[in-house]
């Protein structure tokens, strides 16, 4: 997003300190990739996001379990000194127990990438042959899930000798502990239901049943199946790239480029004021009553501080002094790193534009617990980390689906 010419005033920000026991913290080995390249036609956008342009300009939007807005008005132009991608914004790390609760997505898996056997065509040849390995298919950002008698849900996946056939689009997703090697097939469709229980989802809704291993191999594959299915011609001279490195480069036979998977850093930040209430906002596309943190992708040549600070200016035209960082989440909607931060306002007026983000409230504990009882608002999205931040203020787990009286 592009920083707005007005300029806030010269705020110092306050000295950062860890949260006491029992209080509210305050405030989901690559070289660098070429400019994308040109997609391809046959290439389907991922449901309900935009298709990425390859060389795409300043993001117009953030990813969906943020709220995004614009430049604050122009009426700020004249009592504003400092722009506010530049405010001095230091930073530290909550270490209490809630910051360390698994995110969706982010969970340990207990797989190993096993990197260095990518470029090893005998040793990934002998992988792909062994009985133990496991393969499922990946199309258009989804995968076939199994609800198991048990209660768990699990990725459909097979003996690679029983897998379907492919030329090229294999990539190698890593090993367990116990040696099993797991392997994604891009498919332009899914297989037929392998029984009356398997089905076909997207990471919203397998990320929060599945576990850690399979979340995080399904993230994995939906990441490179996107990035594959965009960026197949070389973006120094438009030649068709070949895929090598076990899906993980792709190769101009050409020039001799190599291009490398996207991703794209976005902050997304819970801001509290002085007197500990939330800033929270909603898109002008959201269902009505949804609510989320504020979110934005980080600019070429800026840190992740500045644009923690820069976003929350231009969204809801608060400035930002005291960032904390909180942790990460793979985002692959379509090719998102999500960086969560803590935020300390030190100013309270609101104002968005009306155009990307149509409402930006505070709210206290009390508000926000009346609101999500009447239904006044609804939480984000269980799977994002949008909801491990407002979890961290609240004090405890948000009202899901079903859970409302």
């Amino acid at each position: 997003m592009k920083p707005p010419d007005v300029k806030p005033p010269d705020v110092k920000p306050p000295a950062v300190r860890e949260p006491a026991v029992g209080e509210p913290a305050v405030s989901e080995s690559a070289a660098v990739p070429e400019p994308g390249a040109t997609p391809g036609p046959d290439s389907p956008p991922e449901a309900a996001v935009p298709a990425e342009p390859a060389v795409p300009p300043e993001p117009a939007s953030v990813p969906e379990t943020a709220a995004a807005g614009g430049a604050p008005a122009d009426d700020h132009a004249d009592t504003h000194t400092q722009t506010p991608g530049e405010l001095d914004a230091p930073v530290s790390t909550i270490s209490n127990e809630a910051a360390t609760r698994p995110i969706g997505l982010a969970a340990p898996s207990g797989i190993d990438r096993a990197a260095h056997h990518r470029l090893d065509e005998a040793w990934l040849a002998a992988a792909w042959s062994h009985p133990t390995t496991r393969v499922f298919v990946v199309s258009g950002g989804q995968a076939l899930i199994d609800d198991m008698p048990d209660g768990r849900t699990e990725l459909v996946m097979t003996p690679s000798f029983e897998a379907p056939l492919t030329e090229t689009h294999r990539y190698f997703l890593g090993r367990d502990a116990e040696g099993i090697s797991y392997f994604a097939l891009q498919k332009d469709a899914l297989p037929g239901r392998m029984d009356q229980s398997a089905r076909p989802a997207g990471l919203r809704e397998a990320g929060l049943l599945l576990s850690p291993r399979d979340a995080g191999l399904m993230a994995h594959a939906v990441a490179l199946e996107n990035w594959q299915r965009l960026h197949r011609f070389c973006s120094r001279c438009g030649e068709r790239t070949v895929i090598a490195a076990a899906g993980h480069i792709r190769r101009c036979p050409a020039c001799g480029a190599e291009h490398y998977p996207r991703t794209d850093p976005a902050v997304i930040m819970l801001v509290t004021d002085e007197e500990d209430r939330a800033l929270l906002g909603r898109q002008v596309h959201w269902p009505e009553g949804r609510f989320s943190t504020l979110a934005g992708f980080v600019e070429p040549g800026e840190s992740i501080e500045q644009s923690v600070v820069r976003e929350v200016y231009e969204e809801a035209g608060v400035t930002v002094g005291e960032v904390t960082y909180v942790a990460s989440q793979p985002w692959p909607f379509p090719s998102s790193l999500m960086l969560g931060f803590m935020a300390r306002a030190t100013s309270s007026d609101v104002n968005v534009d009306g155009d990307e983000i149509e409402e930006a409230r505070w709210f206290s504990r009390e508000e926000l617990a009346a609101a999500f009882e009447t239904g006044e608002v609804l939480p984000p999205y269980g799977i994002s980390i949008a909801s491990h931040l407002l979890e961290l203020w609240y004090g405890r787990p948000l009202p899901r689906p079903g859970s409302l009286g």
